[in-house]
């Protein structure tokens, strides 16, 4: 039987490279991005793409009545989506943090929350973070939004692993270095990194596959590089 899987930030970069891997190898893929356009036009079977913005309500109705309609189950959950904010601490707003909490943090969690009654015990649930959310990392001016949410979602993994150690789903959290693409790009212009969306989307899609054959509730760094 083909498993089912959801992603979330699908328009770019590793999301949309993760869509492309999960449909070459014949997976049913809910792709999730507020520009749904990119995935569409690639015109792939067993992928439906959605319209869908992780700060807005409204949109996890959409969701849940797709799962209800189309899939009795749901077998991996990539919480891939995130806004980056690079701004001065002083120069940023209490709006500011709210919104890349609202996406990085808020939106992790009810994306997880709705999906977690569809999954069964040998579901996964695989949250993309950073290097910049790992207590002890190497830190960057201007990302105290962005990196202390993603620090955020490490410390929501583990907690979500033990309350539910008992029935599964499994809960990992891979905390990425510098990968090349237009969200990086926009962040910090002209740096070169050492890995593409693409070869990040490979570990992905075999970890989340895989992962939680021998993880639960852990943290992996992936990273060969800082950032």
């Amino acid at each position: 039987m083909s498993k089912n899987i959801i992603i979330t930030g699908t328009s770019r970069g590793i999301g949309f490279e993760l869509v492309r891997l999960f449909a070459k190898a014949d997976y049913n893929i809910l792709a999730l991005s507020r520009n749904s356009k990119p995935i569409e036009d690639l015109q792939l079977k067993n992928v439906t793409s959605l319209s869908f913005d992780l700060s807005e309500k409204d949109d996890y109705k959409k969701v849940e009545t797709f799962i209800n309609s189309n899939w009795n189950q749901v077998d991996v959950l990539i919480n891939n989506a995130g806004t980056l904010l690079n701004k001065p601490f002083l120069e940023t707003s209490m709006e500011d943090f709210e919104q890349v909490y609202k996406t990085n943090v808020f939106g992790v969690s009810e994306m997880t929350r709705i999906t977690i009654p569809f999954m069964k015990n040998a579901s996964h649930v695989v949250t993309i973070s950073s290097m910049g959310g790992v207590q002890g990392s190497m830190k960057f001016p201007g990302l105290a939004a962005y990196s202390s949410s993603k620090a955020a979602v490490i410390t929501l993994t583990e907690l979500l692993a033990e309350e539910y150690k008992e029935t599964g789903p499994s809960f990992n959290v891979l905390a990425l270095g510098a990968v090349q693409t237009e969200m990086l790009e926009e962040a910090f212009p002209g740096y070169q990194a050492p890995t593409t969306a693409l070869e990040v989307a490979q570990y992905i899609f075999d970890f989340s596959l895989n992962g939680n054959k021998y993880y639960n509730g852990k943290l992996l760094q992936v990273s060969s590089s800082t950032p």
